[in-house]
């Protein structure tokens, strides 16, 4: 099986990467390594996985058609995951513009292509801020999904829109997976986690908004790859394309943390208090968010196995292993 990932630089495109590289499958990265974060570290995930022979990699952006397409149908993949996009909520506060081309056009592009040439299956990396203002808890694939408070998830929930109908016109064999902030190590330096043991090392304020009065699912990156890994072997998932080519899934730890439970537990293993700046709610930010993971224990056996202290302890372990890296 050869599969063919986009984002794979980037912090669920590389553990995924990893992980089927580990199993013996060819895979094809492709990822622009832009500097929305420290670069050092794309280039640090990277290096990783040239080390494999079986991968091959392609430099540059999803909203390069052409390029991409070339790529695409000279790896002749079998399963595309498309986990290329422009994150971060607030970010898309100043520069909508970027989040426009790269997750809307962007994956458009991927979409397109993967009907061209018949793909097997894509996967499509979506995000549980697509449930925005939903004060329904937990959020399930069924909720509506109309009211998001930021750009950022907009262009998601717009994602989401392309693919279904891809898949309703031409039975496209399509999943999309809905992360909840999944964290470990090799994440993200804009993500709670990362900033919070960087900022307490450094002796420097921490700022927490909505006066730390958050609450988030925590997914773990072994769990949330695990996910993405039934998707693509559980003998128990099957698309039948003449009944259903489309389906949802969250993939979260089904439980709802509170944002200084967490802060909490990263002083308890970092053995130093935070020097906390309460701040205001900002804008774009949800106040919650908590997956009902039901219809993916049903569907693929799925089962997350780490909670938020073991979690953080094994981050912690890895970032000051790795800070020089970083």
């Amino acid at each position: 099986m050869k599969i063919f990932i986009t984002g794979s630089s980037g912090f669920i495109g590389f553990h995924i990467t990893k992980k089927l590289l580990d199993k013996g499958f060819n895979v094809c990265g492709y990822d622009s390594m832009n500097r929305y974060y420290e670069i050092k570290l794309k280039k640090s995930r990277l290096n990783i996985l040239k080390k494999y022979k079986n991968f091959s990699f392609v430099k540059n952006r999803i909203e390069n058609e052409k390029i991409l397409k070339k790529t695409i149908i000279n790896f002749k993949p079998n399963i595309i995951i498309h986990l290329a996009a422009q994150a971060g909520v607030r970010y898309s506060l100043k520069n909508p513009d970027v989040y426009l081309q790269s997750n809307i056009i962007g994956t458009f592009n991927v979409i397109k292509i993967a009907n061209i040439i018949k793909i097997k299956h894509l996967i499509i990396g979506s995000s549980s801020s697509v449930y925005g203002a939903n004060k329904k808890f937990p959020f399930q694939e069924i909720d509506k999904t109309d009211h998001q408070v930021s750009f950022y998830a907009a262009t998601k929930k717009s994602t989401e829109s392309l693919a279904h109908s891809y898949s309703s016109l031409w039975k496209l064999p399509i999943t999309i997976l809905r992360f909840f902030t999944v964290y470990g190590p090799w994440g993200r330096p804009d993500m709670l986690l990362f900033k919070t043991v960087k900022t307490i090392l450094n002796n420097k304020h921490l700022p927490v908004y909505n006066f730390g009065k958050h609450e988030r699912d925590f997914t773990y990156i072994d769990d949330a790859i695990e996910g993405t890994l039934k998707v693509i072997f559980n003998n128990n998932f099957k698309i039948d394309h003449k009944k259903i080519s489309y389906r949802i899934f969250n993939i979260g730890n089904g439980k709802s943390i509170k944002l200084m439970d967490f802060i909490n537990s990263v002083e308890k293993h970092l053995n130093k208090n935070a020097k906390i700046k309460f701040m205001p709610k900002q804008k774009g930010d949800v106040i919650k968010t908590f997956a009902n993971i039901s219809k993916a224990k049903k569907y693929l056996n799925f089962k997350p196995k780490i909670n938020y202290q073991k979690g953080i302890k094994n981050f912690v372990k890895w970032y000051l292993k790795n800070e020089k890296k970083i």
